[in-house]
């Protein structure tokens, strides 16, 4: 098995003249988890962000493999899922159309028929295609984290995945999780629930109180 590995170091982030994160440092290779902790406003979004390359670095170095995030962007890119707060949905699609929207720009055409399977999965079935304005948002999160159980990549950044989330659709995306980690991916998460996913071996990184 191929072993990735991401490394920040002395990472500064500012936004005008608040200084966002100062001197963050931590590596992760495959098969690892790491919980980002933080009170809002600690900057825990503001590092996935940057770590996801769509926020810039004051100084210090986000690397993938050995390369800084910058020299080759296109590669590291196809190489993470970031998830954040918002869906990223577009509410005139349903929810068919917006995941095979998303893998042909990520570059991972999917099957129809994967995706309604996916979608079924979840708890979805009768919803596949219906515009995504008109599910709930419980409903409009499992459509987003539909991706991770369509997407090839090694790198998942995930801001608060589990809010919005039923029990049944909380334990299949621990259960995703945990496979994505056992077949060498890695993960980096918030989450402000107490989930069994984190009982497992991982890493904390705690920001302090900085404004994200």
């Amino acid at each position: 098995m191929h072993s990735n590995r991401l490394q920040v170091t002395n990472l500064h982030c500012a936004r005008g003249d608040r200084q966002l994160l100062k001197q963050v440092n931590f590596h992760l290779e495959s098969t690892q988890l790491m919980h980002l902790r933080g009170h809002n406003g600690s900057g825990k979004t503001t590092l996935l962000r940057t770590i996801a390359g769509l926020l810039p670095v004051q100084s210090g170095t986000v690397q993938w493999n050995g390369q800084d995030i910058n020299q080759s962007p296109q590669g590291y890119r196809s190489a993470l899922l970031y998830l954040g707060h918002s869906n990223g949905l577009k509410d005139e699609l349903n929810a068919v159309e917006n995941l095979r929207m998303q893998a042909i720009i990520r570059g991972e055409p999917v099957e129809e028929k994967a995706v309604w399977r996916t979608l079924q999965e979840l708890g979805l079935q009768g919803h596949e295609d219906i515009p995504t304005k008109f599910l709930s948002q419980g409903q409009k999160r499992r459509v987003a984290l539909a991706r991770l159980w369509l997407s090839k990549a090694t790198l998942w950044l995930l801001d608060e995945p589990f809010s919005a989330l039923d029990q049944a659709a909380l334990e299949q995306l621990q259960f995703i999780s945990r496979e994505h980690l056992r077949n060498g991916g890695i993960l980096l998460l918030t989450t402000h629930q107490s989930v069994e996913l984190l009982q497992q071996d991982h890493q904390t990184l705690t920001l302090g109180k900085a404004h994200a």
